[in-house]
């Protein structure tokens, strides 16, 4: 470049400069490409006599875009390739000593290509056309699928069109240049995805953090050189396996959640339907044990009998009941019937229907009440039957002389009523303690090998006080016993009086 050229470019408009500067770098970087390929091609084939000539030419457009680079402070951060020094001489480094990537013995080139030969698809837009046969014939040999378009509007048609795994971008291109490419690229969901990098013969600053924040992966500036272009390349290829590889995990994972659901609503369906079919021959052989107790004709043994019987069929319907409600709550179809419930009839309710079953056991029954708890607005049977699977699971689990303690007050930590249910049982292990809510959840008791069935009790119970807007949970320390609590919430005259 001699004196004339460079002070055109420093008087020059700066618009002005900026073209003749981008126009520049684009005719050197041809230079050097080509002269890069054909030195490649002349090792492969032996063709030494051509290397020096080849040489020679690579380095003067070397040393010719480092004059231009100084003298127009151009940024090349991003490009690592070596600058020959601006000195001329006559006997130039020889190639492998330059960190030209072509200038390899050929069994070494040879290893290379073949190690790259599946790698991905590539786009290259670029509106000059010797840009894009350089940078598209040292794809090639690297082991990519190229394909090259001359605009930005076609670049997104052919994108659409087909599948690539990335996108070489130049940014100066008439009509639509790079930067709207790539806006749109990344405004578009089923092209988002894909990893841009962003081709220029200006490595400007302001244009580096403009295209990175815009989305893109990289930036570089031509001419490029061929080590630190596949490095990048494979770079973004990589996270686009990653990218492709966990959107295919992600589509495995919804269909076999879809599958799963599907599967989970034909159980819940054939659920319903056994449990309806049975419920009217269940309450026909109830009706027929209650004629049989008025007889007045049963001995001691069959009258023990009969209310075995009773017992075990007042234990299915009540487990029909839970399945019908606990299906009908999941679904969102349950409705509650909510009115006004006072706590000390409502826990005292609970205690009478229990106390049979703790008569039996000889647990003792204690309980514990705030004083002057306000009312509730609630489902009054569902809440009674929150208590009475509560009570009764207590007094099942706890041996012999043990105690349950059922205790009502308000809780501090929000306009509610806290419940608490407490034994001296055998306790629950803290892994236990996210299943025994779930439907049919049981788990193996530590001692003597017995499964602790906490059977659909448990699951009523967390989707009823749920329904009220209540939280239930467990405490228990195995040996120790357990604590159930459930909050249920207070209406609004309740909380503006507390």
């Amino acid at each position: 470049m001699n004196g004339s050229t460079l002070s055109i470019l420093e008087t020059a408009p700066p618009a002005l400069s900026r073209a003749l500067i981008h126009e520049l770098r684009n005719h050197l970087g041809q230079i050097i490409g080509y002269s890069e390929l054909l030195l490649e091609q002349a090792q492969k084939r032996g063709q030494s006599s051509f290397v020096p000539d080849l040489q020679t030419t690579h380095t003067a457009g070397r040393k010719m875009l480092a004059l231009l680079d100084d003298h127009t402070g151009s940024i090349h951060a991003f490009d690592t390739s070596p600058t020959p020094s601006s000195s001329p001489r006559e006997n130039p480094v020889p190639l492998e000593q330059e960190g030209i990537p072509g200038a390899v013995p050929e069994t070494t080139a040879t290893a290379d290509i073949s190690s790259t030969a599946t790698l991905g698809s590539v786009l290259v837009v670029d509106d000059i056309e010797a840009n894009r046969d350089v940078l598209s014939r040292r794809l090639r040999e690297q082991g990519y699928t190229v394909t090259a378009v001359n605009d930005g509007r076609l670049a997104l048609a052919t994108l659409r069109e087909g599948a690539f795994d990335l996108l070489l971008l130049d940014i100066m291109m008439p009509e639509m240049d790079g930067y709207e490419v790539l806006r749109l690229l990344k405004a578009d969901e089923a092209l988002r995805h894909i990893p841009v990098i962003m081709i220029s013969a200006l490595g400007e600053q302001d244009s580096v953090v403009r295209c990175i924040e815009m989305g893109a992966e990289d930036y570089l500036t031509k001419p490029f050189n061929p080590i630190l272009l596949r490095a990048r390349i494979g770079a973004c290829l990589e996270k686009k396996r990653l990218h492709d590889r966990e959107a295919h995990l992600y589509a495995q994972l919804q269909h076999s959640y879809q599958r799963l659901q599907q599967l989970e609503k034909g159980r819940d369906d054939l659920t319903d339907m056994i449990v309806h079919d049975l419920r009217t021959p269940l309450n026909a052989m109830m009706m027929g044990i209650q004629e049989l107790e008025f007889t007045g004709d049963l001995n001691e043994g069959q009258q023990e009998m009969i209310e075995m019987t009773r017992r075990g069929g007042q234990t299915l319907v009540a487990m029909i009941n839970d399945l019908l409600d606990i299906s009908q709550m999941e679904s969102g179809a349950l409705r509650l019937e909510r009115r006004e419930v006072t706590v000390t009839d409502l826990i005292e309710d609970a205690i009478q229907q229990v106390t049979t079953l703790a008569t039996a056991k000889s647990v003792t029954l204690t309980i514990s009440l705030e004083r002057d708890l306000p009312g509730l607005v609630a489902d009054e049977a569902k809440l009674l039957r929150i208590l009475v699977n509560l009570l009764s699971n207590a007094i099942k689990f706890t041996p012999a002389s043990g105690t349950v303690t059922i205790t009502a007050r308000l809780d501090h930590d929000g306009p509610s009523l806290l419940f608490s249910i407490s034994d001296t049982g055998e306790g629950i292990p803290a892994a236990a303690f996210g299943r025994i809510f779930e439907k049919f959840g049981q788990v193996e008791s530590r001692h003597g090998g017995r499964s602790m069935s906490t059977g659909l009790g448990l699951t009523f119970c967390k989707l009823a006080v749920e329904a009220h807007g209540g939280e239930i949970g467990v405490e228990s320390t195995p040996g120790q016993g357990s604590t159930f609590r459930f909050t249920i919430p207070l209406p609004q005259a309740s909380q503006a009086a507390s």
